[in-house]
């Protein structure tokens, strides 16, 4: 791992995120996101969104990062379900509702059965993630009570096991095709966003050279969050098993607020101590991230390009064959490097 690649000093650090989704990116810029989807026909279609503003209060530091943290959530989810959606548009095989999706289009109407199902994903992936990732490391480990009354090592098992779990998962997921797809836009994402950080001229050739770990990854945030847990979840002792499942959960927030100051202060400093505590998320980063192929990185670049567009800046590059939700030609023509600067 080259970290003085990733970790790149003539880069200029932005608000310029993303996510992988099924065949597509999602980039997110300061006050709009667009989601890119390349379609069975070559075609990129491309659909742009305002970002809510925040209130005053969502900005107050360690609060922030709960909000972000549910809000990625919410709309990482929601993206995941439209890529799907414009795919399977242009799917052959016809598609029949079941009956559950009949009663929610006549109970709330399209839209609002599309933010039901949305919020019910959401609300699955919650309630998977607590029971694998807090409540079962953490009900296994107590076995090790009948060798040891150690609060340290019992909660040190905890840790480890966790995030050992994790890292499994992770990894054997990955070597299912459509997730293999998913973690090689992932890789794109990091490409480009690297590409456009340097300030040049966003093309698959200069993507290329570009690593696709990123310090301001989200995979980091959740290696943070789990390294977190392992260390504040030692001040509290070993009590029963019901205390321990009720005090995890409560702290949920402080470490997901904890966790996202630590990835802003490491996706803007380059010192030896951010780049050791950055290590665990970016080798992390390897399995969930994939060399992507051109094709891929043109529609991390059409995502970008259309996020600058929305917000009235210059795209970096011309994208070719770029449709937007209603089927129009997207321009994407750009201007010199320094009109183009973010």
């Amino acid at each position: 791992m080259d970290l003085d690649k990733i970790f790149r000093r003539d880069a200029n650090p932005t608000k310029m995120g993303g996510q992988a989704v099924m065949e597509g990116i999602m980039m997110r810029g300061e006050t709009k996101t667009a989601l890119a989807v390349r379609l069975p026909d070559g075609d990129i279609k491309v659909e742009t969104e305002d970002i809510k503003e925040r209130k005053k209060w969502m900005n107050i530091p360690l609060v922030r990062g709960v909000v972000a943290f549910v809000g990625s959530l919410v709309i990482g989810v929601g993206q995941l379900m439209k890529s799907a959606e414009i795919l399977g548009e242009y799917d052959d095989e016809e598609y029949e509702e079941t009956r559950f999706e009949k009663w929610l289009n006549r109970k709330f109407g399209s839209k609002g059965a599309w933010n039901v199902l949305m919020y019910m994903s959401v609300a699955l992936a919650l309630v998977f993630t607590v029971g694998v990732f807090i409540i079962l490391p953490t009900g296994v480990v107590s076995i090790m009570k009948l060798f040891t009354d150690s609060v340290f090592w019992l909660n040190f098992a905890e840790g480890a096991f966790r995030i050992l779990l994790f890292v499994l998962y992770v990894y054997a997921i990955s070597f299912m095709g459509e997730i293999k797809r998913v973690f090689q836009y992932h890789g794109a994402e990091h490409k480009t966003i690297h590409c456009f950080e340097s300030g040049l001229e966003l093309t698959p050739e200069n993507c290329r050279q570009f690593p696709t770990l990123h310090p301001r990854c989200g995979t980091s945030f959740l290696m943070f969050v789990f390294i977190i847990a392992f260390a504040l979840h030692f001040l509290l002792g070993w009590p029963s098993l019901i205390l321990r499942i009720v005090s995890r959960l409560l702290l949920l927030p402080v470490i997901a607020g904890v966790s996202y100051e630590l990835l802003r202060w490491a996706g803007r400093g380059d010192s030896p101590v951010v780049r050791i505590l950055s290590i665990p998320g970016l080798y992390l980063q390897k399995i969930t991230t994939k060399e992507p192929d051109d094709s891929q990185l043109e529609v991390a670049i059409a995502s970008i390009n259309a996020v600058l567009a929305a917000e009235g800046k210059v795209p970096r590059a011309a994208t070719a064959d770029m449709t937007g939700a209603d089927g129009a030609s997207f321009d994407q023509e750009g201007k010199d490097e320094d009109e183009a600067a973010c």
